[in-house]
């Protein structure tokens, strides 16, 4: 990207819904009750014919202590340190107010070049909030409607002034194509499941990793400390986090995009309707990642929300990994981690041979055998097999232990293809699919995961009819 812009201002004054609007998504949360913003969200963006990355902040409030507020506040800081320019946002409807001023000096402070928009100001009464904003020293504020998208060639025609044309307009054509490229959907259909050869796994391939669990289980914590740095929003609070944030890495020369997400507690204990979005909104990051780490509390593990985060995880076809947090804490560790691994084949055997890792975000121990644990379930979660090699060792099943009868006729099973990667899916061509035994099934799984080394990832087997070729001809008259 050419360059790299802060939206910044007071909270509710609606840095997110222009933020969405510049990204072209809805990616960051909005509504009404001031202060949901919490994390600085970073994003590639466009403006008519500009490009170039947006970063979301936590709205300004005057504080310097280490409380909550004040550490979104340093969070606003560093994002105005990053930026090449700040785009300061204030309510004309409700005018200018003493955060405003005293945050408008911080900006100043900064030496970035400012363009001061006046947002809601399709609004009634407007106009004294655009002849107030004078006076905070910015220049001419642009009138602006994020809700409705009003006033966005102007807001173009004052960046570009601001930044003059040769920054505002860099090269920036091959870096969209190579972002472009990197958005993938989930789930690559084998082209020829005949071939015998089968690609090999790219380790080089970029990797999209999201964090989740309970709230206050340290899932910011550990994204900090694999990046190794404050980038997230952390403390002793339970329910910091509400976006999921997404963070790009590189870990041993490979991209890796972390996405962070709010802690998701029991349904039935998620009331407010803020909280429900955060939820939502760390689900739809399980659906786009390609690895999930499932944090848990070393304290306080296996609780009844951790495994039904660890089977939604199945369900959706992801590749789970999980990790032990706060493993400083324990005071028997060996024991503990005997007794955890043998709670994890019991209690998950959907996934059996889950990897389970003890980890500390806050002393950084584990976390390169974390990392190794996640390309691992990574290149199992994408391995294909041939179809020679399923069907050689479906031979040898069929020997061992045939279907069994129903009904007085016994299932005939004629062979075994991969449909599919990430994660695997095969297709069981069989006599009377619908009279298969689940137990059965469930036998073959296991087979394909102990006899081509797959563990920890879910695998679908789907069970088809071989098409009759006499189906649908009419019998002729004699």
């Amino acid at each position: 990207m050419s360059f790299t812009i802060a939206i910044v201002g007071r909270p509710n004054v609606g840095k997110s819904t222009l933020f969405n609007r510049l990204v072209g998504r809805k990616l960051a949360l909005v509504d009404d009750t001031p202060g949901v913003t919490r994390d600085r969200r970073v994003h590639e963006a466009r403006l008519y014919d500009l490009r170039f990355q947006v970063i979301d902040t936590a709205g300004f409030e005057d504080v310097s202590d280490e409380s909550l507020e004040g550490r979104m506040r340093q969070q606003t800081e560093r994002a105005i340190a990053d930026c090449d320019l700040v785009l300061f946002m204030i309510d004309a409807k409700a005018g200018i107010t003493p955060n405003d001023g005293a945050f408008a000096q911080v900006a100043r402070r900064s030496g970035k070049p400012i363009v001061l928009v006046a947002n809601k100001a399709e609004a009634r009464g407007a106009e004294t909030g655009l002849h107030e904003a004078w006076g905070l020293g910015l220049g001419e504020p642009v009138p602006f409607s994020a809700e409705h998208g009003q006033g966005l060639p102007d807001l173009r025609e004052a960046i570009i002034a601001a930044l003059g044309e040769d920054r505002a307009f860099g090269p920036d054509e091959e870096e969209a194509a190579a972002a472009e490229a990197e958005i993938a959907l989930v789930g690559d259909d084998v082209s020829d499941p005949d071939e015998d050869e089968v690609p090999a796994y790219d380790a080089t391939k970029p990797m999209r990793i999201a964090i989740v669990g309970r709230p206050n289980a340290g899932k910011s914590t550990l994204i900090n400390a694999l990046i190794g740095e404050e980038r997230l929003l952390t403390g002793p609070e339970a329910g910091i986090t509400r976006d999921s944030i997404s963070v790009d890495w590189q870990w041993r020369g490979r991209k890796m995009r972390l996405f962070d997400t709010a802690g998701m507690r029991r349904k039935s204990r998620v009331q407010e309707k803020l909280e429900k979005l955060s939820v939502a909104d760390g689900l739809r990051a399980i659906r786009f990642a390609e690895v999930v780490i499932v944090v848990f509390d070393a304290t306080i593990p296996f609780e009844k929300q951790d495994l039904q985060i660890a089977d939604l995880i199945a369900r959706e076809g992801r590749a789970p990994v999980l990790a032990f947090n706060k493993w400083d804490l324990i005071d028997d560790p060996q024991e503990l981690l005997a007794e955890l691994r043998e709670k994890t084949d019991r209690l998950l055997p959907q996934v059996r041979g889950l990897r389970a890792v003890p980890v500390s975000a806050e002393t950084g121990r584990g976390l390169d055998k974390l990392m190794q644990a996640v390309a691992d379930t990574h290149e199992v979660w994408n391995r294909r097999i041939s179809t020679g090699r399923l069907n050689r060792w479906l031979e040898g099943v069929l020997a061992h232990h045939p279907p069994p009868a129903v009904a007085g006729r016994r299932l005939k099973i004629k062979y075994l293809t991969q449909v599919k990667a990430r994660p695997p899916g095969f297709v069981v061509s069989c006599s009377r699919p619908d009279a298969m035994p689940q137990s059965y099934v469930r036998y073959l799984v296991n087979g394909l995961r102990d006899s081509f080394d797959m563990p920890g990832v879910p695998i679908r087997v789907m069970l088809r009819a071989p098409e009759n070729p006499f189906a649908g001809r009419a019998r002729k008259k004699k």
